[in-house]
């Protein structure tokens, strides 16, 4: 028995494929449209904030924000990184030191308190992750004023301890969360294998799984070092030595009630942003593919 096909229909078959590959190419066309207009969208405020560190006061109150400088000058910079009364370098200081051990720490505790949740089998295990799930519900906002009465109780105003100690018990809850439903990705065939070599739950988690957690690993190592460069109202609160200030508290004393100084501001803002965007390109790779990744789970 054969069949074959009429030359009308081949004709029809081919104004078919025609057409559905000039449909794929305006969906493709019409995307990366949106995409680039996304993206300059989201620029626009980086490009306002480097016109504006790169003008006079005079030409900030006689120009557009939008504008380009017509004398780009870079002694804003000069200025911000010099002037005694700031103290820019030692609140960098500071604020790298908050930023980078409570980090170290959270990222590390998380992942050996998600382990066991997503590992090993006990009494209660499931209720107990759901109450520590549940701790996710309460804003940030809601646990200033009595974590601050602690803390208060305990000695620890006016020290880093509020910063650097909470990190040490696992970060939060989201930490231990994202962590957890990584590590449920990973094939079990790996634990057991190493178990049959004599491997305890420690070895496992140290020489099986941690190696393996890289991705979610660098993406809450991102998270927490942006979130702790960028803290302003934890530092504004606990503490009060201007020697022992962070950035952000730093920068606020730019603008006052009756005179903002934009030039100046907007200059420690750009150097505010440089860590973040050495650390966010550093480990993009890995940031990305932990998202991907856990967001699957």
């Amino acid at each position: 028995m054969t069949s074959g096909l009429t030359t009308e229909e081949v004709r029809h078959y081919r104004r078919s494929a025609r057409f559905g590959s000039w449909a794929d190419r305006a969906n493709h066309t019409l995307l990366y449209v949106l995409m680039t207009a996304g993206a300059l969208l989201f620029m626009l405020p980086i490009y306002i904030m480097v016109a504006m560190s790169l003008k006079t006061p005079v030409e900030i109150s006689n120009s557009s924000m939008w504008s380009w400088p017509v004398h780009p000058t870079l002694e804003n910079y000069r200025t911000v990184l010099s002037d005694p009364d700031l103290a820019f370098i030692r609140k960098f200081w500071n604020t790298l030191l908050l930023a980078t051990v409570p980090t170290v720490a959270s990222v590390v505790t998380s992942a050996m308190i998600a382990y066991p949740f997503a590992r090993l089998r006990f009494r209660g295990r499931d209720r107990l992750f759901l109450i520590l799930l549940s701790t996710m519900m309460l804003p940030g906002v809601v646990t200033l004023i009595p974590g601050y009465v602690m803390y208060a109780k305990l000695g620890w105003i006016d020290t880093y301890k509020p910063f650097i100690v909470p990190a040490f018990f696992g970060g939060g809850a989201f930490s231990i969360f994202f962590v957890r439903q990584f590590m449920l990705g990973i094939p079990r065939e790996m634990d057991e294998a190493a178990k049959i070599d004599g491997a305890s739950n420690a070895a496992i988690f140290w020489r099986v799984l941690l190696p393996n957690c890289g991705p979610v690993l660098a993406t809450l190592a991102v998270f927490g070092f942006v979130g702790g460069f960028n803290s302003f109202m934890g530092p504004l609160m606990m503490l009060n030595d201007p020697d022992k200030m962070t950035l952000q508290v730093g920068l606020r004393s730019l603008q006052t009630a009756h005179q903002t100084e934009y030039h100046l501001l907007m200059a420690g803002a750009m150097i505010v942003l440089l860590p973040i965007f050495v650390i966010f390109i550093a480990c993009q790779r890995y940031f990305v593919r932990g998202l991907t990744l856990t967001g699957g789970k």
